[in-house]
């Protein structure tokens, strides 16, 4: 089939070549014109503009958005409004908010724009063994894009979940529990590494990955990286978060379903942003006050 990516980053520069040995017809855009011209030479349609991406391509136009979530995915959205015609699909397959596709649908939907909102997982790795995506949204735009989907989806890894939104909450969750799996394995790494055992923790990783009940994908990884530098001492101890783990918290105080294992994961990542952390000193300063235990001056 015919369909556009704009955004042409980690995952949507592989998306459109994962696409393209498909067979499918690919018009590719990016702010960044090289980006553009490495996937024109794989045999994608380039595009100059948002302008030019809807002048490439057929109706019923589809165009798939992965630019970064918040603003860049809202002045996306609102400029492909003005320049699609009713009945082209408009494809979320950033991080969004749900909420946020909720209203992308509505909105759309006044100027008889489909909507459909594809939470996607798989990073760096989709390229390779495709991209698990989670659709909500307009079920007949689903149905014209399942070409594409199915090429870019491993086998048994594509789903379609209702009305928009539903996608998106479903990744958000997706990726809560992926921040406390991540957490798990960090911790207990730390208590082999602690111990006067000596554990080599390359081995491991290559054990646990065999018949271990806490065998996984993120072990695998974690085995390639201990296996790249088993100190990981060119990694500062710093963790970001792109907001969906927040998302998840949210939402569970919202439907008042206890989540503490993603909420502790949530907490950890902030915990490894603080240097001399405030409320470790306030800790220290309580067990000498009281206890007359020793502290450390800086």
């Amino acid at each position: 089939m015919q369909i556009a990516i704009v955004g042409l980053g980690r995952m949507g520069g592989n998306m459109v070549t994962r696409l393209l040995g498909g067979g499918h017809h690919v018009v590719a855009f990016d702010r960044d014109p090289s980006a553009v011209s490495r996937l024109a030479q794989q045999g994608a349609t380039p595009a100059s503009s948002l302008a030019d991406v809807v002048a490439k391509l057929a109706g019923p136009r589809t165009v798939w958005v992965m630019v970064p979530s918040g603003k860049p995915t809202e002045a996306t959205i609102s400029e492909l409004a003005t320049l699609l015609s009713p009945g082209d699909i408009v494809v979320d397959g950033g991080n969004s908010n749900f909420r946020d596709s909720t209203r992308h649908s509505d909105e759309l939907a006044k100027r008889q724009i489909r909507f459909l909102d594809a939470g996607t997982s798989g990073g760096i790795w989709g390229l390779e063994v495709g991209y698990c995506l989670m659709v909500g949204g307009d079920k007949s735009a689903f149905d014209h894009v399942l070409p594409a989907m199915t090429t870019l989806a491993p086998k048994g890894g594509l789903g379609y979940f209702g009305k928009a939104g539903a996608g998106h909450f479903a990744k958000m969750v997706h990726n809560g529990i992926e921040y406390a799996m991540m957490q798990s394995y960090a911790e207990g790494f730390e208590l082999l590494k602690a111990t006067d055992y000596g554990y080599d923790l390359r081995e491991i990783t290559k054990v646990w990955n065999h018949g271990s009940v806490v065998r996984s994908w993120l072990l695998e990884l974690a085995e390639r990286a201990f296996n790249a530098d088993p100190e990981l001492s060119g990694l500062k101890a710093y963790v970001d978060d792109s907001g969906e783990g927040r998302w998840t918290i949210n939402e569970a105080v919202a439907h008042a379903v206890p989540v503490p294992t993603i909420a502790a994961s949530v907490f950890a990542r902030f915990t490894s942003r603080q240097t001399n952390s405030f409320a470790m000193r306030v800790l220290a300063a309580l067990r000498n006050e009281f206890g007359g235990h020793a502290v450390r001056k800086t």
